[in-house]
């Protein structure tokens, strides 16, 4: 039986493109044990019916000791997460990030074959075979298609695959009908990690106003803890039928939200790319990064107008104007929403 570990620790959108290794390794090896390495705040996201086991990398209390100076107690950490790894008796690790970390912790993996990405990141020693991110093609998780082609298999069908728990989505469906939602409602996931891929926030009001007025569904938003503040600017003019859950859902019961949703509009996030996992309609924002735009599934949209700068990704030129972003208009993203609707019967 074949040992196969995937390495790809975070963020929640790369875990979420990365996922469609999963299905493809259990095709290609149907015997395998198949294990994924991630941060502990991704376990949600790694609940997945042909996945045999996570092993958890807390790289925040890493960083805590050695911030801290306690370099002996970093070394025993250290110790126990390679004695973790060598007891699976991996064959296989697949660097899915290309980090020196991340090659680092193949290196501890024990594994006799050790294949990851090529980067600029140092470390190339501690792999056995550094292979390209492909040709770079338009298409969702194409750089991981790639690496599954790269160790000898055929994909096919591509597409993420995210599964959510059952006491999740039991949870979040008593707590929607408790705020009066008790059908269809559209999911905003307007948040994300840098400013230059955020739309705008008085957009984001007047676009819920818009999918409750056209669309009859209600409105809701999600986000993360240090979302609160900015969701709390958007709420007060999205108008009634508006359903703010920024800060107060974990991971996966937002996973259980999008997964029932009728519509979702996002920017460049983790959640949003949610939507074409679970093939809901999908309208996707992007500008300043664009991690793909094309799918296999036709009920995502992508809307992105590039400029001369674009995909700008960390260094944006545009003294904070970021004129991709604001190329979108409201009556764009609702002309697209109405369109992509249609797939589920709303216009």
């Amino acid at each position: 039986m074949i040992r196969i570990l995937i390495i790809r620790p975070s963020a929640v959108g790369d875990i979420v493109m990365a996922s469609p290794m999963i299905r493809t390794l259990r095709q290609g090896f149907p015997d395998a044990r198949i294990v994924w390495l991630a941060e502990p705040f991704m376990a949600d996201l790694l609940h997945h019916p042909e996945l045999d086991g996570v092993i958890f990398w807390d790289k925040g209390r890493w960083r805590r000791l050695l911030k801290e100076g306690r370099v002996l107690a970093l070394l025993r950490e250290i110790g126990s997460l390679r004695r973790r790894l060598k007891s699976e008796r991996f064959d296989l690790a697949l660097d899915a990030q290309g980090l020196l970390r991340s090659r680092a912790l193949a290196w501890l993996s024990g594994a006799t074959r050790r294949v990851g990405f090529d980067s600029r990141e140092p470390g190339r020693f501690l792999m056995t075979e550094i292979i390209s991110r492909g040709p770079g093609t338009k298409r969702m998780s194409s750089e991981y298609r790639h690496m599954m082609a790269s160790i000898g298999l055929s994909p096919d069908g591509f597409l993420p695959e995210l599964a959510v728990k059952a006491e999740d989505a039991d949870a979040m469906r008593k707590r929607l009908r408790s705020a009066g939602i008790d059908g269809a409602y559209a999911v905003l996931c307007p948040f994300t990690t840098r400013p230059q891929k955020h739309w705008f926030e008085d957009r984001w009001a007047a676009l819920a106003g818009e999918i409750r007025e056209r669309m009859e569904l209600p409105v809701v938003m999600l986000g993360g803890p240090n979302d609160v503040a900015a969701a709390r600017s958007i709420a007060p003019s999205a108008g009634d039928g508006f359903h703010d859950l920024a800060g107060v859902t974990t991971l996966g019961q937002s996973m259980a939200v999008l997964q029932d949703a009728a519509l979702i509009v996002g920017v460049d996030t983790g959640l949003t790319h949610m939507g074409t996992a679970f093939g809901r309609p999908t309208v996707a924002l992007f500008g300043a990064t664009r991690p793909y735009l094309e799918t296999e599934r036709e009920t995502t949209a992508v809307i992105y107008h590039p400029r001369e700068c674009s995909p700008c990704r960390r260094r944006p030129t545009c003294s904070g104007e970021f004129d991709c972003m604001a190329a979108i208009s409201v009556d764009e993203v609702l002309t697209t929403v109405l369109e992509i609707g249609s797939h589920n019967g709303y216009n």
